[in-house]
């Protein structure tokens, strides 16, 4: 018959004093109290290892930090596991480093990691520094130390209220596209299993869409005359007609290269990182963007860009603000932005009857269809090239009697 061990009590475990060996106080079903020479008092627990039957011991902590109660409780969740046949040893190994693991799995540890891959795809740096200080500003002071295994949609929502209460929607819901990039890629480097902020969107109201401040074809000739009368320099107010004859953003305006410029052909040639789309993009040049390219070559042509920065360092482009402020000084402001000149020339050209395939490849717009995205490589070079020389003229045309550079045949270079 098998001995019956009587469980201990708080009063045996105070009064038990160490020996000059090791020994054991014995509580049952495995669970014991070992009695060192210095005087602590360890908890322990021996039990056989599931289906190789390999008898193991694990530690509970020390008495009196472990109480009796405490290491009871512990031994009954160890033969619990040990009944579903599962090694109490490694379930703690696995638990203790699921734990390590999540502590050190912040989310500003995943947006750094997450940051070296982005960079790794060619965005513009002013891109990638405009994306991260807005996860410095409205993410990282409340999520940077959180693990991304504690992060849920409820706290998203929380952390982004201020930016819905100053009614900056545009930014919210920019910052909530950037947050769910780093949460797919937690899930795709198996940090987690699944994104719980992919629907926060769906929280928020969306922003009005406010179309970029543009003025009609018939108001060209007043911004013409402006033009010519804005006390600007020389290679401020070519920017400005280039910007308007090749209907290009401001950041691929400003950034032209000679080296981009055939000069034989007519065309220049803007490299795909440069392009907000990243597909290179052909431009026909029209007799007036050529006239502009003649007219700035003297001041420029031994420099790397077009237009340069006017202070040095001159190795670098001028600002893609530079229209717009020019504008403004001009008195249009709230009714034109430099962007405005491409509604300006879709507008145009669509009411002349252009395809519109046509105007939207040399906007650069990527087609909304995705097969059509893919499968349509056409450039529709040669009807670009008729339609730039239309816009060109239309352009000269606005401009008769306010001397337009591009137009004026008669320009002529002093000292030259």
């Amino acid at each position: 018959m098998a001995r019956k061990t009587v469980p201990l009590s708080d009063t045996q475990i105070k009064a038990a004093k160490p020996k000059d060996k090791e020994y054991t106080l014995q509580d049952g079903l495995g669970l014991y109290l070992l009695i060192k020479p210095t005087g602590s008092k360890v908890w322990r627990f021996n039990y056989y290892r599931p289906f190789v039957k390999k008898r193991v011991l694990i530690s509970f902590g020390s008495y009196p930090e472990i109480t009796l109660q405490q290491a009871r409780k512990k031994r009954d969740e160890a033969r619990e596991l040990l009944q579903q046949d599962i090694d109490p040893q490694e379930h703690y190994s696995t638990k203790k480093q699921n734990v390590l693991k999540e502590r050190t799995n912040t989310f500003q540890k995943i947006a750094d990691n997450w940051l070296v891959v982005e960079k790794s795809k060619g965005y513009k740096e002013d891109t990638i520094r405009k994306m991260w200080q807005s996860l410095e500003n409205h993410i990282f002071p409340y999520l940077g130390d959180v693990p991304v295994t504690h992060i849920d949609a409820s706290l998203l929502i929380r952390i982004l209220e201020p930016l819905r209460s100053a009614r900056k929607l545009d930014m919210l819901k920019r910052v909530i596209r950037r947050v769910n990039k780093i949460m797919d890629y937690a899930v795709n480097t198996g940090i987690i299993q699944f994104n719980p902020v992919t629907k926060v969107s769906a929280a928020f109201e969306n922003p009005t869409v406010q179309n970029m401040p543009t003025i009609k074809p018939i108001e060209l000739p007043e911004f013409m005359q402006a033009l010519s009368l804005a006390r600007i320099e020389l290679q401020t107010r070519c920017l400005v007609e280039w910007q308007l004859l090749t209907i290009t953003r401001p950041n691929e305006a400003v950034s032209v290269q000679w080296n981009e410029i055939d000069f034989h052909n007519q065309i220049w040639t803007i490299p795909a990182e440069r392009m907000k789309m990243k597909r290179e993009h052909i431009i026909p040049l029209s007799p007036q963007a050529m006239k502009i390219l003649e007219i700035i070559k003297p001041f420029t042509g031994h420099r790397l860009y077009v237009f340069p920065s006017m202070k040095a360092p001159y190795n670098k482009p001028m600002s893609s603000q530079t229209v717009n402020m020019v504008i403004k000084r001009m008195g249009f402001a709230g009714r034109l932005v430099s962007h405005g000149f491409r509604s300006l020339a879709s507008t145009t050209l669509n009411e002349q009857g252009f395809p519109a395939d046509i105007i939207e490849s040399a906007l650069a717009h990527a087609d909304k269809n995705e097969v059509r995205r893919i499968y349509n490589r056409a450039t529709y070079l040669e009807q670009r090239s008729i339609m730039m020389a239309w816009w060109g003229d239309f352009i000269e045309q606005a401009s008769k009697g306010n001397v337009s550079l591009s137009g004026n045949k008669g320009f002529k270079i002093a000292n030259s």
